[in-house]
């Protein structure tokens, strides 16, 4: 059994382009802004969340390359934020070479779930997990190592196609790794109430998947998508936006399941 002191959310998606680091950052910033202790994990080589979060490339002195290879603690890899109450381990380049490096250990999957196992990652109620936008070994690693995944997902024609692929490597993970793990929600992005299409694709995902699907739909905004080359979550960039109060919304939807969850 994975350890209830604190609560291991993967975020992932295989398709790039659907608001997943934008829904880490300001999920996790949400989160903390109701005073909860974060930390995200930015799993992706390209290391968006961290620059999203204000963490400047030649300040990644150590990096979550270093704790998949095992050369540091996570004590050692946690750098602060701007926001209070939220930390980051960050990314680097030296991410695309992990798979290589590790590929012939036997624990190679388990990486990251032995580097959040250790007292010092009790400290945080909760970790986000940023994933790369494809499914491997990185994306497996942060699957065997949390208890549920967040999906963000677009609303577009093709989002249910894409999410049964994410799904059926939820279900082997499961069923081989990480019996624990759970769908924690998916978070329909992007949305634009003026398309028919949006519409149309969040009732069908609803259909399919019921009330794994969030309540909560992340309207496509331009404060939103500014944010990150400011080096700010949006909800620190303009949080009066409706993408901020979108999220602010979602991290309630997050805590209030969490409740519910423990009193089932």
């Amino acid at each position: 059994m994975l350890g209830d002191r604190n609560r291991i959310i993967t975020v992932a998606n295989q398709k790039g382009g659907v608001g997943k680091t934008t829904t880490a950052i300001n999920l996790a910033t949400a989160l903390a802004a109701i005073g909860q202790r974060v930390l995200i994990i930015d799993l992706d080589p390209q290391g968006n969340a961290s620059t999203g979060l204000g963490i400047d490339r030649q300040d990644r002195q150590l990096s979550s390359y270093d704790l998949m290879v095992g050369s540091a603690g996570i004590q050692e890899v946690v750098m602060p934020t701007d926001v209070p109450n939220l930390s980051i381990v960050p990314s680097t380049m030296d991410l695309l070479g992990v798979e290589m490096e590790i590929s012939g250990q036997s624990d190679r999957v388990f990486k990251l779930k032995q580097a959040v196992s250790v007292q010092a990652a009790r400290a945080y109620d909760y970790i986000l997990i940023d994933c790369p936008p494809s499914l491997n070994l990185l994306t497996v690693n942060a699957m065997a190592a949390a208890h549920s995944v967040l999906v963000p997902l677009q609303c577009e024609f093709f989002a249910l196609e894409g999410l049964s692929q994410l799904l059926e490597t939820v279900g082997q993970v499961r069923s081989t790794l990480n019996p624990d793990l759970d769908i924690q929600g998916i978070v329909m992005t992007m949305y634009d109430s003026r398309n028919n299409l949006a519409h149309q694709v969040v009732e069908d995902v609803r259909s399919h998947l019921g009330d794994k699907v969030y309540r909560t739909l992340i309207p496509r905004n331009v404060r939103v998508s500014e944010a990150p080359s400011h080096g700010k979550p949006a909800i620190l960039y303009d949080l009066r936006c409706s993408g901020s109060q979108a999220y602010l919304r979602l991290a309630s939807e997050v805590i209030q399941r969490e409740r519910e969850r423990k009193a089932a």
